[in-house]
């Protein structure tokens, strides 16, 4: 996967959530769209993991296409 691949998804996420997060501040987000917003959440952190993942193994010499998806415990989990 290329790193515009990753980008190109990280933004369509970041559009969905944009508009689930409006229509949470406008209080017309219904049913299981709070789950998914969740789901968007995480699965925004695992692209952004993989792109920093692939960014530090080129910056370090080494093949990015080596780096991986990390499940949701991990990336959830990092401390800031």
């Amino acid at each position: 996967m290329e790193d515009r691949t990753i980008l190109h998804e990280i933004e369509k996420l970041v559009n969905e959530e944009h508009e689930l997060m409006q229509k949470a501040e406008e209080g017309t987000l219904e049913g299981d769209k709070h789950e998914r917003m969740k789901a968007l959440e995480v699965n925004l952190d695992r692209c952004w993991d993989l792109l920093r993942q692939r960014r530090a193994r080129r910056s370090a010499g080494l093949n990015p296409e080596d780096a991986k998806v990390r499940d949701e415990g991990t990336v959830e989990h990092y401390l800031q």
